[in-house]
């Protein structure tokens, strides 16, 4: 016979409870210039990691006993997009502490989880504020959540909102989430949001690069070392639906390989001296680029461990296999 599950009780590590606010903050639906202005900079990895609200429960417009109860990461852009776009509506925020990452990626690393969700729950007291018990996720943060174990924990039962924060507001009129709303979209303007970060993190170690190999007189690696920055971060998520091969490594390479190509149009250079700077630079593109496939909706978790376990050894290859082509050219 099936057994009734029952709430179990969540014991907090000592001093949690002190980080979170006693009683609700409250927050707007405006988007302010401050606001754009920061998330402008979180873009372009500037001071990313500190771009986070303090985990909690917040009060959105004013919000009643049966006010709708949505839970997202505490990760700046994640909860603003939330907020922003209920506009006219009053709603409970719950702002899981996933240590300042997106609510999808936090799924994958367990931070918006089943526990943190019960863990945050209990800790604001929010079954004493609402009359209802229902949450509303986003639905990227399923892989995180198991809905029966939240359920049994806190007596909350767990709803999937829209993959979009845009649609929400028709979700709640709808009462449910359209095939539309289920579709994750990963397109131009998408994948070009995600761009900057990229250019940045690689950029701080490849540009010097080319600039003290410009100032040593190697202005021909100097521009592939430019390129392959620019391949790896910014065309391949450019071109990401039209590049060939399925894994971001071959895409990367692809696009590496097209701006070796272009580049070598400029530079008069030996038949060896162009194999190995073949090699070098397009798999320093495809290292660039590859780091991409953790940041799109294409690949999981596991795909992700697994493509950086087959690609990395080969891009280690092709380097070292440059080198010794143009090496070996000194000599002969």
């Amino acid at each position: 016979m099936a057994q009734k599950a029952t709430t179990r009780k969540i014991t907090l590590p000592p001093g949690l409870g002190a980080a979170l606010p006693a009683a609700p903050e409250t927050v707007s639906s405006d988007r302010t210039p401050a606001d754009r202005l920061s998330a402008w900079k979180a873009r372009w990895g500037i001071s990313r990691m500190a771009y986070r609200v303090k985990p909690g429960l917040y009060a959105l417009g004013a919000p009643g006993a049966d006010s709708p109860v949505f839970a997202t990461a505490n990760y700046r852009l994640s909860f603003d997009a939330l907020r922003t776009n209920l506009k006219g509506l009053s709603a409970w925020i719950l702002a899981l502490d996933t240590k300042g990452i997106n609510v999808w990626c936090a799924a994958g690393k367990g931070t918006f989880g089943t526990l943190e969700l019960a863990r945050i729950i209990a800790e604001t007291g929010l079954e004493k504020l609402v009359t209802h018990r229902r949450l509303i996720l986003p639905q990227l943060g399923a892989p995180g959540v198991s809905a029966h174990r939240v359920k049994a924990y806190t007596g909350f039962s767990v709803a999937y909102g829209p993959v979009r924060a845009e649609d929400i507001p028709e979700y709640l009129r709808l009462g449910r989430a359209t095939p539309e709303m289920r579709r994750v979209r990963f397109n131009f303007s998408d994948r070009m949001m995600l761009a900057p970060v990229q250019l940045v993190h690689f950029g701080r170690y490849l540009l010097p690069a080319a600039a003290l190999l410009y100032l040593l007189g190697y202005r021909a690696d100097a521009a592939y070392t430019a390129g392959a920055l620019f391949a790896g971060g910014a065309l391949v998520p450019a071109l990401l639906p039209w590049l060939p091969g399925r894994s971001f490594a071959v895409k990367s390479a692809a696009a590496g390989l097209l701006i070796t190509a272009l580049i070598a149009l400029a530079h008069d250079q030996t038949p060896a001296q162009l194999t190995a700077r073949a090699l070098i630079y397009t798999a320093a593109a495809s290292f660039v680029g590859l780091d991409f496939t953790g940041a799109s909706t294409y690949t999981s978790l596991s795909g992700v461990k697994k493509e950086m376990r087959l690609a990395m050894p080969a891009h280690a290859l092709a380097f070292a296999a440059g080198l010794a082509i143009l090496a070996a050219g000194r000599f002969l």
